[in-house]
């Protein structure tokens, strides 16, 4: 079966390949709506070392999808049934270890092609109906987990007294993150510190918000999570060692391209735990979208969510992208290619 797939070959440059799939044992997904991720932007703007850029490319960019079943080769899922796809591919199971940090892992649209394609073959354990979910929310389902999975991570190596917990951050994974620990433990007392009074607002669910330079000298919190990236993770992950607690957790989310410096002094003296989280498995995935099936949830995220106009071409694909460079928003949009 011929398939359509829109490869970014060099940055801002698609090209579209051919490619003939063997469907045997798989389900077939056209995608629906899809959303950016700051990965895509790096990728689309050359903002990867050349290195890094000359190994990945050409591939089809976007891990974050949902669409709808064409044919399922396993008898698993229904014609026209919505649903969203797992980008981790794991091609072994270990048991000590998540899918999502197993280097024999692929990840669509970082170690494969993504889902900017005319549909997508995957095995049935990469599939998750989502039933009853606006397809434009659904479609940020992998976003939300890999908060999910972050939260579960801190429950996993966190001490117990967690009443203060403060998120690094006023962008969608700061808030994200910040509605994940508001649903997982609802007891927790969540500060948000950001730069940006606009983006603060909408953190209506937490129970304080600061701008970085107004928070107080003596604030302190248990654990943490520095949800920055780029060159604000210099000041956030300082912030953190500052202000938290002796024992405390730091969950690290922000990417950032170059190395950053950090006070490990005062990381030993406190004996803090310093935890990377990335990505998700297929159990976040579930957890994701059993939270979405509430209106509270799907209320929420839909307001972190720019809908931009449908996809017909790939003129509209360097649109969407300006669109998202744009916006403090999700940026989703229908993909009709």
């Amino acid at each position: 079966m011929i398939n359509y797939i829109y490869q970014l070959i060099n940055p801002q440059f698609f090209s579209i390949k051919l490619c003939d799939v063997n469907t045997d044992g798989k389900v077939l997904v056209r995608p629906k709506y899809t959303s950016i991720c700051h990965a895509d932007q790096r990728y689309y703007r050359g903002q990867r070392d050349m290195k890094i850029l000359s190994k990945k490319l050409p591939m089809a960019l976007i891990h974050e999808c949902c669409g709808e079943v064409l044919h399922d080769d396993t008898g698993t899922f229904k014609s026209g049934q919505l649903v969203v796809m797992i980008p981790n591919t794991p091609t072994r199971k270990l048991n000590y270890i998540y899918e999502n940090y197993d280097e024999k892992s692929k990840f669509l649209s970082s170690s494969d092609d993504g889902f900017m394609r005319e549909f997508v073959d995957l095995s049935p354990d990469r599939v998750v109906p989502c039933d009853g979910i606006p397809p434009h929310i659904a479609c940020i389902t992998e976003f939300y987990s890999v908060a999910l999975h972050a939260v579960e991570r801190m429950q996993n190596f966190a001490h117990s007294h967690r009443d203060e917990i403060a998120i690094l951050g006023d962008g969608p994974l700061a808030y994200v993150v910040a509605s994940s620990i508001r649903e997982r433990i609802p007891k927790a007392h969540i500060t948000v510190i950001g730069r940006r009074v606009r983006k603060l607002e909408r953190f209506s669910f937490v129970d304080k918000t600061y701008l970085a330079y107004d928070l107080p000298k003596d604030y302190s919190c248990d654990h943490a999570f520095e949800c920055c990236g780029g060159e604000g993770s210099y000041d956030a992950i300082n912030d953190i060692i500052t202000h938290i607690r002796p024992q405390g957790t730091v969950l690290l989310m922000g990417v950032s391209e170059n190395q950053i410096p950090i006070d490990t002094r005062t990381i030993l003296e406190k004996g803090l735990t310093v935890v990377g989280s990335s990505r998700s498995g297929k159990k976040n995935f579930e957890d994701a979208v059993a939270l979405m099936q509430t209106q509270r949830i799907r209320r929420r995220l839909g307001s972190i969510i720019y809908e931009d106009a449908p996809v017909r071409n790939i003129d509209d694909i360097h649109r969407v992208f300006a669109t998202d460079q744009d916006t403090p928003f999700k940026t989703v949009f229908q993909w009709n290619l």
